[in-house]
């Protein structure tokens, strides 16, 4: 077996903390794994796991030499898709996350029109609303809809995303439809946590940015959730666009605040600066920027 393909399986065993899974990724017995993590270690002359009967965890030696493995395995990778890309195919992991609706509605169907092209690739995708850290968890890339990226990562806006505040024609008709965003004060409010001023809604008027405080009996982290509640008549919701269109188009929701609106966000490809940026990643990448352009 040569070291590269030590290598992978030790990453393998690393990333689940487990001979099993590690096996299972590498397409091999629990057995050649472990012969496999064996003959590395006695390549290296060191002890990278610290093993017991019912549990395997890197020790600090292996999660030193994980990182500098994972970073030749990158290399590796990268030069092969190099040469792949004479046949028009990537080859290698990517690990990402997104939010939980729009990795639904949008990011999946991207991902598998790119998977059909490239089947060598796997996609090991996390949805969820949890403000996850690349870095630490181990992303290649994040896609993420905010006002400004993070700072401390390298960012691509692939698409911009607009936020409404909308509400049922039923809870117009009950409660009356606000003309100014001031009257929100007098309405109940579904608050979306995702907003760093979670009860502070922005708009511009005459120029100038408007802040509301509002009021709510019900919140939650993901604008799905929200729009289910505004659809029920709860009250008024701020959604992102691409939650709310099919609804504005059937009628089912309105926008209200046209003319005040200041929320200006995008869909942003993310990922860390330290990182490089594989062949395989920066293909996603362009992939989605391309699908993007074509959503609603």
């Amino acid at each position: 077996m040569d070291t590269i393909e030590n290598m992978r399986v030790f990453a393998a065993v690393a990333r689940h903390e487990s001979f099993t899974q590690g096996a299972k990724e590498s397409a091999i017995t629990v057995q050649m794994a472990s012969k496999y993590v064996r003959q590395l270690e006695e390549r290296l002359k060191v002890q990278l796991f610290n093993r017991t009967t019912r549990s395997v965890s890197l020790n600090d030696t292996g999660k030193a030499y994980l990182e500098r493995c994972l970073a030749l395995l990158e290399q590796f990778d990268e030069v092969e898709s190099a040469v792949k890309l004479e046949n028009s195919l990537l080859k290698g992991r990517i690990k990402l996350t997104a939010p939980t609706t729009f990795g639904e509605k949008y990011l999946v169907p991207a991902i598998a029109s790119f998977q059909l092209k490239n089947p060598e690739i796997v996609i090991d995708l996390n949805l969820t609303d949890r403000k996850i850290s690349l870095v630490e968890e181990g992303y290649d890339l994040g896609i993420r809809i905010s006002s400004l990226p993070d700072s401390t990562m390298i960012a691509r806006n692939l698409q911009p995303m607009r936020v409404c505040v909308c509400a049922s024609p039923d809870y117009l008709q009950t409660h009356g439809q606000p003309q100014h965003p001031e009257q929100l004060a007098e309405h109940n409010c579904i608050i979306d946590t995702n907003f760093l001023k979670e009860n502070i809604w922005q708009f511009k008027v005459d120029g100038k940015e408007l802040q509301v405080a509002v009021k709510s009996n019900f919140q939650a982290n993901t604008p799905e959730a929200n729009r289910q509640m505004a659809l029920a008549g709860v009250g008024i919701a701020k959604c992102p666009m691409y939650v709310i269109n099919q609804d504005i188009i059937s009628g089912k929701l309105v926008i209200l605040f046209e003319a005040y609106e200041a929320y200006h966000f995008s869909v942003y490809a993310i990922y860390p600066h330290r990182k490089h940026l594989s062949t395989r990643v920066r293909g996603l990448v362009d992939h989605l920027a391309t699908q993007f352009r074509q959503m609603g």
